[in-house]
Formats: structure tokens, sequence, C-alpha cells
């Protein structure tokens, strides 16, 4: 009973134990502030092992998971960001966004002509602000297109 919790607080445990060890391997650079640059990073560490375990003692009630159909578009859904993100560099901006902006949207309302409009919509407008109002250097198309 009250497993997930104890289990998801001792993994968070363990994790910020590791995240303390490294962050104990930081050189401390010659000239640097008077709590060192390890300071942040070993109270986040020290903050999260403790959230850890107030998991564990405090758990909270077993969790309602989403049924198996849920979980497949959670799922589909994370393969999707993690394709998006290698897709970008080779294809440029404009085609990854608008192929998984309409696949997400899909998710939410499976129509089809919504969906691709959404994501051809969001590629070109994500593309318009972050080139030119926020000043990024965006790559719109393949290389060898241009």
């Amino acid at each position: 009973m009250l497993a997930s919790d104890r289990v998801f607080g001792a993994v968070v445990i363990i994790g910020s134990l590791a995240y303390v060890a490294s962050a104990a391997q930081i050189a401390t650079p010659f000239f640097s502030d008077p709590l060192g640059s390890r300071t942040f990073p070993m109270a986040v560490g020290l903050v999260a092992a403790i959230c850890g375990a107030m998991m564990m003692l405090k758990p909270d009630g077993e969790p309602e998971w989403p049924a198996l159909p849920a979980l497949g578009a959670l799922a589909l859904s994370t393969v999707l960001l993690v394709g998006y993100a290698y897709a970008l560099r080779p294809l440029g901006f404009l085609l990854p966004t608008a192929i998984v902006a309409g696949a997400l949207s899909w998710q939410i309302n499976p129509k089809p002509k919504i969906a691709a409009l959404t994501g051809v919509g969001l590629s070109i407008g994500l593309f318009l602000v972050f080139r030119f109002v926020l000043g990024l250097s965006l790559i719109g198309l393949p290389r060898g297109i241009l």
C-alpha cells in the first residue's frame, strides 16, 4: 500500500545524492564569490533529498493511473517530442514543427483538417515570432533547399 510514492521518493533521494556528489566535483576557480560555485547545486540536491524523504515518510494515497489508451497517447507524445528535438537541426524549424504540432493537435481533437491547419499555422506563427520578434537565428528550411 502507498508504494508508488515511497518508490518515487527513494528514486528522488538516490538521484539527489548523485547530483550532490557531482556538484562536489565542481572545481572552484581562483576568483569566485564567497559561497563558491558548488553551493547552489548542493542546496538544490539537499532540498530534493528532503522532498524525497517526505514522500517516503508521508505518502499520499494510491493514485488512479490512466487507462492504457491514455498511457499510449502519452508515450506517442514523448516519442514525437524527442524526435522533434533530433529533427530540428537537419530539417529546419518549419517542417518538424508543423508535423509535431499537427500530430499533437490531432491527439487533442482528432479532426485531420483542423490538426493540419493548426500544425502549419503554429509552425509559421512561431517561426515569425522567434525569428523577427525575439531575434533568434532559426533556420526555417533544410539548408539544401535554400
